[in-house]
C-alpha cells in the first residue's frame, strides 16, 4: 500500500491545468508574475462564520508535489501534455510566495483565505489540491466549532471514520480537533498529527458475553473502573445498577447511544446519584449535530460523542472556497487586476490584504479586505495574512494543539450573534478599501 505521507501529490489535479500550462508555456506567459486567491463568495445558509483548516495539511502537500518519474511516464502515455511541458515538470518546484489564514481561524465571505504570488505557470497547477484540502477540511471544523460552542466547554468526542473516506476520516479528526474537539476514535489520527484519541467499547462486546454483567466485569477487568460502560445495549436502568453494582461510585463514564436523550439523561442521572455515582459522568453519542447538542445543553450530560453530521460538514460538505487569479503582469511588466465578470460568479480584481477591525472591548465589528494596500489599522484591529510560504520556504506551519488554541481564541472575537444555529446574515460585515470597484455587485452581498 503506497504511504500517503510520502507520495507525491503531484497528480491530484485537474487535466486542464496541465493543458494551460503546456499553451502558456508556448505562447510565453507562462512566466508573468500573478496573484492567485482562494475565497468563499458566500457562507452555507444559516452559518454566521467559517473556521479554517487544512493549511498544514496543504503546505504538507505543496511540499509533496513534484512530478517525478512515474508522475512523467504516466502523462507521456497518455499524451496529456507534450515533451517540453513534460521536461518543464520534472524539474518543478514552487518557488514563490504564499501568505494566509491560519489554521483555526474564522472567515467570511471574500476573506483573502490564501493568497499565492509566483509566475502563473507554477500557481495554476496548485488550484485543485489546495481546493481540495481547505474546501473538505474547513466545512468540517466550520460545522464542528457551532457543536464545540454549544457544547458549552463539555467535551466533544470525534468518532466519525466509519461515514467518510478513510483518508477523509484522518483530516477530518484533526479538523474538528482543531475547532474545539477533545477527541477522536481515529488512531492514524493520533499517530499522525497527534491528535488525543480515546475509545471503549461497542454493543457487539456486550452481544459477544452471555450476560451483560460479564462484559461490563470484563471491560472493568482491562480498563479499568474509570472506563466508560455502554448501557442501552437492553434495559438502560438495569445497565446503570448492574454497573454501578460492579464498580461502585469509581465507574467513570456511561454511554446512551439511543432513545430521547434529553430525557433518559435526566433519569440516568438520577439513578446514578440515588446509587451514590455523583462523580460518574453522562456521554451521549446518536447521531448528533450542533442542533441537537444545543437541544442537549439544559441535560445533565458530561459529553458528546458526534460521527456522520461532522465529517460531512453537517449538511455542507463543502466551503465553496474558488481560486481564481486577481493580478497578473502585463506585458509592460506591471501587475494589472483582473477579475472574472460572470454573473452569480463575481471576482474581486487586485492583490488583498485583509485585517479584522474590532471594538476597543476586543469584539469583532468588520472583515476589512485592502485591495492593492494594507487596509489601515485604527489600533484595535488584528491582522488576518500570515506568511506560509517564502520564496518557495515554507515558514508557517502550526500544531494542531496551537491551531485549537487559536481558534477558541478568536471564536471569543465575535459578537454572541456568531452562535445562532437560525438562518441569518455573517456574524459581521465585509467591507473593502483601496483601489477597487464599487460598483461590483459581489461587494454589495459583501456589505450585508
Amino acid at each position: 500500500m503506497t504511504n500517503t505521507a510520502t507520495q507525491s501529490t503531484a497528480l491530484l489535479t485537474d487535466h486542464y491545468e496541465l493543458t494551460m500550462l503546456q499553451a502558456s508555456l508556448a505562447d510565453g506567459t507562462a512566466q508573468r508574475r500573478s496573484v492567485f486567491e482562494l475565497f468563499a463568495r458566500r457562507l452555507p445558509d444559516g452559518r454566521r462564520y467559517g473556521v479554517v483548516a487544512g493549511v498544514n495539511r496543504l503546505l504538507d502537500a505543496l511540499e509533496r508535489f513534484r512530478f517525478d518519474e512515474s508522475a512523467i511516464a504516466f502523462l507521456a502515455d497518455r499524451g496529456v501534455v507534450d515533451q517540453a511541458t513534460r521536461d518543464w515538470l520534472a524539474d518543478y518546484r514552487f518557488s514563490g510566495d504564499i501568505s494566509g489564514y491560519a489554521d483555526g481561524e474564522i472567515f467570511f465571505p471574500g476573506s483573502p483565505v490564501l493568497v499565492v504570488e509566483s509566475s502563473f505557470a507554477e500557481a495554476v497547477l496548485l488550484e485543485t489540491v489546495f481546493l481540495s484540502i481547505l474546501n473538505h477540511d474547513s466545512a468540517v471544523a466550520s460545522a464542528a466549532s457551532r457543536m464545540t460552542w454549544w457544547a458549552g466547554g463539555r467535551p466533544c468526542i470525534e468518532m466519525g471514520s466509519r461515514r467518510t473516506h478513510e483518508e477523509s476520516a484522518v483530516a477530518s479528526a484533526l479538523a474538528a480537533y482543531i475547532a474545539g474537539f477533545a477527541t477522536t476514535s481515529n488512531l492514524e489520527a493520533a499517530r499522525r498529527y497527534g491528535v488525543p484519541s480515546a475509545g471503549t467499547a461497542a454493543h457487539s462486546f456486550t452481544l459477544l458475553h452471555d450476560t451483560e454483567k460479564e462484559a461490563f466485569t470484563s471491560q472493568i477487568d482491562a480498563l479499568g473502573k474509570g472506563t466508560t460502560l455502554l448501557v442501552d445495549t437492553y434495559d438502560v436502568a438495569e445497565a446503570v445498577r448492574t454497573a454501578i453494582e460492579i464498580t461502585g461510585p469509581e465507574l467513570g463514564a456511561v454511554r446512551l447511544d439511543s432513545g430521547d436523550l434529553p430525557s433518559l439523561a435526566g433519569q440516568v442521572r438520577e439513578q446514578l446519584d440515588a446509587l451514590g455515582a455523583t462523580k460518574t459522568r453522562i456521554i451521549v453519542t446518536s447521531d448528533l449535530d450542533e442542533y441537537q447538542i444545543a437541544a442537549l445543553a439544559p441535560a445533565p450530560v458530561d459529553g458528546y460523542g458526534v460521527g456522520t453530521s461532522l465529517v460531512t460538514g453537517s449538511g455542507y460538505p463543502t466551503c465553496g472556497f474558488v481560486y481564481k487569479l486577481v493580478a497578473r503582469e502585463d506585458s509592460s511588466g506591471k501587475l494589472v487586476p483582473v477579475a472574472k465578470k460572470s454573473p452569480d460568479k463575481i471576482s474581486i480584481g487586485g492583490r488583498k490584504w485583509a485585517l479584522r477591525r474590532r471594538s476597543p472591548s476586543g469584539v469583532a465589528e468588520i472583515e476589512l479586505i485592502g485591495v492593492g494596500e494594507q487596509p489601515v489599522d485604527d489600533g484595535d484591529d488584528r491582522l488576518l495574512l500570515k506568511s506560509l510560504v517564502e520564496a518557495g520556504k515554507i515558514v508557517g506551519r502550526t500544531t494542531p494543539a496551537e491551531s485549537q488554541a487559536h481558534h477558541l481564541k478568536v471564536r471569543d472575537e465575535l459578537p454572541r450573534s456568531a452562535s445562532q444555529l437560525s438562518r441569518g446574515e455573517p456574524a459581521i460585515p465585509t467591507e473593502y478599501t483601496g483601489d477597487y470597484d464599487a460598483r461590483n455587485p459581489f461587494l454589495a452581498r459583501s456589505h450585508t
